[in-house]
């Protein structure tokens, strides 16, 4: 068995908060420290003691304090502590702390012996707890509650080793989208890119609201406590660089202008032409809701599709429309009514049934999202060209759901191939998205759910990394689940916490979920086998207009003289 170490070998008991309990089992992998008199042992605290085995070698523990308690030694019963208080009965306060080893350096697994000094981590103790020393690439992803920085390995985010991000919690508290966008923020900011960094690319999918409109403006309203911690992290505090911002065409307009509220400036309208959603075979993402698997609306879409690519191959392919065989066709409704009174669905679809509800679908989706799908622009005029710019956000808040599932898909899928036809992993491109339990639901199929899992599963390879973000992980495909490196859970329902998409949280860890407030996430990465407290600012880039600087031009409405 280990002897403890002398007081001055490694790990000695300079700066000592307590030592290894002999009352409690102490095992390679956990045991308990008794808090010496005037020392204060916290959760989340990572220490380290020191041991010598037999053969002299010294070997370390490191842990982090998962749970501290307080009691009474030699008290039986519950009144005992008044007896104790009133003085009547003679009692010493046991103050100790349980520790969940990270790391033994060197790997001999023996537990160490009790009455061993136990120091609080830091310096290079901390980054040897933190397995920090054998990251080649370190990203910043936030602070531990005594104010020390915190690292990912990126090599499980660039596709190196591993890749992608789930990111947990109640919607409103969780601050999921935010801490997806601060992981970015220091991904472009902090230098870990190196060379990779001028041709790296993001994709933002702004769901709710205007807060990812903002991104390229300075947050006005940051306090001097956030800036104080980005200078612990070791960023700057500056908005995001070289933003480009799109927004869907403005429904019921003739001229191209982009749906957008509070923001005018600097914001470019994206559309489809109608020969572009023909020939690229973009239908199944106007049915992108999940289908059970014995529909036959699946088969029936895959006709329509096929028939419509054939159009495409006619005419001249500078003209946006189509040719309906002498009529011309110039919106997803003009397609619809041709399916219709041409009898060609019915040469399509031979089962009535199924024929009416295709064409439910399809005047369903030409009313929620065919303002999207024109045949009167020039082609490429308007599309998302999401590789011209370093951050690129895509709004999508103002769609209907059918219409948000159509951008999300085509944008992944021309994505995908984008990336295959490259050949290459870099540049690399990390795509956020909230909601991913509406886009990869854990039951159904849908065409969109199949490019995230293809991205899920290979994007590693081609350089493609999802930081996606959901009110609960277990509606979402495990398979999406189980290929995330970096998973992070801020405030989490009691009942949620529960269920096995949070295996990799501790008991104790589930429980502390419940209790999070924002700015504070739980992580887990590959490297680290226990969860840590993340602390981490608010952020550096406005979320709202009433956060832009005065006399920003972005922050004016260039209509409000009229």
């Amino acid at each position: 068995m280990f002897e403890r170490a002398s007081p001055d070998g490694a790990g000695g008991t300079a700066g000592r908060v307590g030592v290894v309990l002999g009352s409690q089992d102490a095992t390679p992998l956990e045991f308990w420290v008794g808090a010496e008199e005037g020392q204060t042992v916290e959760l989340d605290d990572l220490v380290v003691c020191a041991a010598r085995a037999p053969d002299g070698e010294t070997v370390r523990f490191y842990g982090v304090v998962d749970v501290v308690r307080k009691r009474y030694e030699g008290a039986q019963f519950d009144g005992d502590a008044f007896r104790v208080e009133a003085g009547m009965l003679p009692a010493e306060v046991s103050y100790a702390a349980h520790v969940h080893v990270t790391r033994i350096d060197p790997e001999r697994f023996l537990p160490p012996h009790p009455g061993a000094p136990v120091r609080i981590a830091a310096g290079p103790d901390l980054e040897h707890a933190l397995y920090f020393d054998r990251m080649p690439a370190r990203l910043p992803i936030g602070l531990t509650r005594g104010g020390d920085p915190l690292y990912a390995n990126l090599e499980f985010l660039d596709g190196t080793r591993g890749a992608h991000a789930s990111i947990s919690g109640v919607s409103g508290v969780a601050t999921k989208t935010t801490y997806a966008m601060f992981l970015l923020y220091a991904l472009f900011h902090s230098g870990v890119l190196a060379a990779d960094a001028a041709n790296t690319r993001a994709v933002v999918i702004n769901v709710k609201g205007e807060d990812l409109l903002w991104l390229d403006h300075p947050n006005a309203k940051l306090s001097a406590t956030d800036r104080a911690l980005y200078e612990a992290i070791g960023l700057p505090v500056a908005p995001f660089q070289d933003v480009g911002i799109y927004a869907p065409a403005r429904p019921g307009s003739a001229a191209v202008v982009p749906h957008t509220g509070s923001r005018h400036v600097g914001v470019r309208p994206y559309l489809w032409t109608l020969r572009e959603f023909a020939r690229d075979r973009l239908l199944p993402f106007c049915f992108a809701e999940a289908d059970d698997a014995r529909s036959q609306i699946g088969y029936a879409v895959e006709r329509v599709t096929g028939y419509l690519a054939d159009l495409a191959q006619r005419g001249s392919a500078d003209d946006p429309g189509l040719d309906g065989g002498g009529r011309p066709l110039r919106t997803l409704d003009d397609v619809a009514q041709h399916l219709e009174q041409s009898g060609q669905l019915g040469e399509l679809i031979s089962s009535p049934p199924t024929r009416e509800a295709f064409l439910r679908r399809l005047h369903a989706a030409c009313a929620r999202m065919g303002h999207l799908v024109r045949g009167t622009e020039a082609p490429d005029r308007w599309a998302i060209r999401w590789d011209r710019h370093r951050v690129t956000v895509v709004d999508i808040h103002t769609l209907h759901s059918v219409g948000q599932m159509f951008v999300v898909g085509v944008l992944l899928k021309r994505m995908m191939a984008h990336k295959e036809q490259q050949g290459s992993a870099r540049p690399l491109v990390f795509v956020v998205l909230d909601e991913l339990n509406k886009y990869a639901p854990r039951e159904g199929w849908s065409p969109i759910k199949d490019v995230v899992l293809d991205i899920a599963e290979r994007g590693r390879s081609l350089g493609i990394s999802l930081f996606g973000a959901q009110q609960t992980a277990s509606e979402v495909a495990p398979r999406v689940q189980a290929n995330a490196a970096l998973k992070v859970v801020g405030r989490l329902d009691a009942a949620e916490a529960e269920h096995s998409e949070y295996g990799f949280l501790t008991p104790v860890a589930r429980r502390r979920a419940a209790f999070l407030q924002p700015g504070a996430m739980i992580v887990t990465q590959p490297e680290i086998p226990s969860p840590l407290l993340v602390r981490f600012p608010f952020p550096a880039w406005a979320t709202r207009v009433s956060e832009v600087p005065a006399g920003t031009a972005a922050g004016r409405d260039p209509f409000a003289r009229f």
